[in-house]
């Protein structure tokens, strides 16, 4: 009888997310709406991504590669936009972010290492990202209503969610399609998947196994270094951070067609954003010992070829071209756009 009990309890969660989700009439506007104003909408939970994209970059993108292509666990304390924390939870230990209003934490528990930053403009995608609700903003954000559908409701981590399906309002993007279930109450996006063109499964899926609503105490998000140590302050530890500051290389206000994501574009900063919605191209540029690395290794994967501007390869819908030097100076151009569009852009970086 013991057994049977303890087996039951066992189940019991289980079996109440087996329960099918009871479907909304709420439109796909209105969940569009929902996911643009939940930045601010305090929760806590346990979520896990999942990436399919074997990214073959050098040991300054391990981080990169890591939440692309494996799988990421998450520990979410959140009570705002600019108050919140992210574990990452490995078997060796976790890791740490933690936002405030002055600028950010990182901390490494194997490494017993604490690190205080600023919020750059530019940077590389981090764990914080692929929190479900956090990808979901930034993937909806530009959606429009006419370009979203809505997909039967979901149970995720105990909730009924129901699903929006957004696709690219123009030609000329890699991304097939974003998926993404919404709990209508909050507006936080409880699960997410990524799919390319001509793929059968995401190429990026992040969800929540379990999440609480409720506001998160003040010392959950709040880092007090055990040492002080240990305490490093940095600029930039960001790559892409540190090479949109101090690399005197100035992109153009518009590439390959594609209009400049932000302000300031070619002005103030050395990396250029460029695109709309799900076509997104990014355009770094590399010192001499980045470039003459990663272009070994990229000649040396798997699909890669010969463009006449450069090394090209596609990894699902992410495409990657880096350029030959021209003044000494190698392009790094990437993202979710077409060969034909990063060949473009090259040849306009050379002029």
């Amino acid at each position: 009888m013991v057994a049977t009990g303890v087996a039951v309890l066992v189940a019991l969660p289980y079996a109440v997310g087996a329960l099918p989700a009871r479907d909304s009439a709420v439109s796909a506007g209105a969940l569009l709406d929902a996911v643009r104003s939940s930045a601010d909408v305090p929760h806590s939970g346990y979520a896990e991504s999942v990436g399919g994209l074997a990214l073959p970059l050098t040991e300054d993108f391990t981080a990169l590669t890591d939440l692309l292509g494996a799988r990421t666990r998450l520990r979410v304390w959140w009570r705002g936009d600019t108050d919140w924390r992210v574990d990452t939870v490995r078997a060796t230990g976790e890791s740490g972010l933690y936002r405030d209003a002055d600028g950010l934490w990182s901390w490494d528990f194997e490494r017993r290492s604490a690190v205080r930053t600023t919020e750059p403009t530019v940077r590389l995608p981090r764990a914080a990202d692929v929190e479900p609700a956090a990808l979901a903003r930034r993937l909806l954000s530009e959606a429009r209503p006419r370009d979203a559908e809505r997909l039967p409701a979901r149970r995720v981590a105990g909730r009924d969610a129901p699903g929006i399906r957004v696709r690219p309002a123009a030609g000329g993007s890699t991304i097939d399609r974003v998926d993404a279930w919404i709990d209508p109450g909050s507006g936080l996006g409880l699960r997410v998947e990524v799919h390319g063109t001509g793929g059968t499964r995401p190429v990026l899926e992040s969800a929540y196994l379990s999440l609480d609503l409720g506001t998160p105490p003040p010392a959950s998000t709040r880092f007090v270094p055990a040492d002080p140590a240990t305490v490093r302050g940095e600029i930039n530890t960001d790559l892409a951070a540190a090479i949109n500051v101090f690399s005197p290389a100035r992109p153009p206000a518009t590439l390959a067609g594609l209009p400049a994501r932000g302000e300031g574009v070619g002005s103030v900063g050395s990396v250029g954003s460029y695109g709309t919605g799900f076509t997104l191209l990014i355009a770094l540029p590399l010192p001499g010992r980045l470039s003459r690395q990663l272009r070994g290794q990229l000649a040396d994967s798997p699909g890669a070829t010969r463009a006449a501007a450069g090394v090209r390869l596609a990894v699902g819908p992410l495409s990657l071209l880096l350029t030959d030097p021209v003044d000494r100076r190698s392009w790094l151009l990437t993202g979710t756009v077409t060969a034909a569009t990063l060949d473009r852009a090259a040849a306009e970086l050379a002029r």
